[in-house]
C-alpha cells in the first residue's frame, strides 16, 4: 500500500507541476477566471458521464455531507487554482515556485494545532531538506538569489492559495466514505458552481480573454490530467498514508515543474536542477521513512 501511495502521490505531483507550466501557457490566451470555470465544468461532465450508475448508488451517502463536499470543491479546487492562475498574472514563476513549498509545512501545523498530531524528528529533517531543494531551483543554483525577490500582489494571492489547499488537505479526513467517482463528481460540481460568479465578475468588468488554440489546449489538459487524475490519486494518496506524509509530496511539484518548463519551454537544464531533485526526493524519503515507522510503532495506517 506505501508503494502504491508514493507512485500515487509522485504522478499527482508531475501533473500538478504540468498544471503550474499550462498555467504560464495560459496567460494571453484565456482569462484566468474563464478558465477556471471551464474547467471544473468540463471536469465534471467527463466524471458524470462515467459514474451515474455509481451516484445513484451513493446519493443516500451524497445528500447528508452536501456542505462539506461543497466546500471541498469550492476551496480545494476553485479558490486555489483561481487564486494560482490570478497569481501568475502579477508575480514571477519563481516567487509561486517558493510559495508552493510552504503547503507541506501549513498542512503539519494545522494537523499539530487541531488534531495534535505529532511531527517526528525525520520528518522535520526531510521537510527541510526538501524545501532547500525548493528553494535552490527558485533561487536558480544560489540562494543568496531569493534575497532579491519582491513580494507583490501575486504573492498575496498565493499565500491564499496555500492557505487554503492546505486547509482542504487537511480536511480531506472527513470526506465521506463513498466511491471515488461519486467523490469527485460532487467536488467537480461544486468547484464549477464556485467558479460561475467569478467568470461574471470577470466578463463584467471586461476582463474576459476568450480561449484561443492554446488556450483551449490549456482548458482540456488540465480538466483531464490535474483535475481529474491528479486529485483522485491525491485522495487516495492521503486516504493511504495521511495527511502530513502525503503532503510532503507536493514539494515535488516545482521539481517537476521545472522539468516540464525545460522541455515544453525550452528552459536550459542546470545542475542545480539535479541537486534540487536529489534533495526534494531525498527529503520526501527521509520523511516518509520516519513517518512510516512511527505508524507501524503506533498501529496507525495514516498519522
Amino acid at each position: 500500500m506505501h508503494r502504491t501511495a508514493y507512485i500515487y502521490l509522485l504522478v499527482t505531483a508531475f501533473l500538478w507541476g504540468g498544471n503550474a507550466v499550462a498555467g504560464k501557457f495560459a496567460v494571453g490566451h484565456i482569462s484566468p477566471m474563464l478558465l477556471t470555470v471551464l474547467r471544473w465544468l468540463f471536469a465534471f461532465l467527463i466524471v458524470a458521464a462515467l459514474s451515474n450508475r455509481q451516484l445513484r448508488q451513493d446519493w443516500n451517502v451524497l445528500k447528508k455531507h452536501l456542505i462539506l463536499l461543497a466546500s471541498l470543491g469550492a476551496f480545494g479546487f476553485t479558490v486555489f487554482n483561481m487564486a494560482l492562475y490570478s497569481a501568475l498574472n502579477y508575480t514571477s514563476a519563481i516567487n509561486v515556485t517558493i510559495e508552493q513549498a510552504g503547503i507541506p509545512m501549513v498542512i503539519f501545523i494545522a494537523n499539530l494545532l487541531l488534531f495534535g498530531t505529532q511531527v517526528r524528528l525525520g520528518q522535520v529533517i526531510g521537510f527541510s531538506l526538501s524545501l532547500i531543494g525548493v528553494a535552490l531551483t527558485a533561487g536558480h543554483g544560489s540562494l543568496a538569489n531569493l534575497s532579491s525577490l519582491k513580494v507583490n500582489f501575486g504573492d498575496a494571492l498565493m499565500l491564499i492559495a496555500i492557505l487554503v489547499y492546505s486547509g482542504y488537505t487537511v480536511a480531506l479526513r472527513f470526506r465521506p466514505e463513498i466511491n471515488w467517482q461519486s467523490l469527485m463528481a460532487a467536488m467537480t460540481f461544486f468547484a464549477f458552481l464556485t467558479a460561475v460568479p467569478f467568470a461574471l465578475w470577470e466578463w463584467q468588468v471586461g476582463e474576459t480573454m476568450l480561449p484561443d488554440a492554446t488556450g483551449w489546449t490549456v482548458v482540456i489538459y488540465t480538466a483531464v490530467l490535474p483535475s481529474i487524475v491528479a486529485q483522485v490519486l491525491f485522495i487516495k494518496g492521503v486516504e493511504y498514508i495521511g495527511a502530513n506524509r502525503a503532503g510532503l509530496f507536493i514539494n515535488a511539484v516545482p521539481i517537476f515543474g521545472t522539468f516540464l518548463a525545460v522541455f515544453l519551454l525550452g528552459e536550459a537544464f542546470q545542475l542545480y536542477h539535479a541537486i534540487a531533485l536529489v534533495l526534494v526526493l531525498g527529503g520526501i524519503w527521509i520523511a516518509e521513512l520516519s513517518g512510516r515507522k512511527h505508524a507501524a510503532l503506533s498501529g496507525d495506517a495514516a498519522p
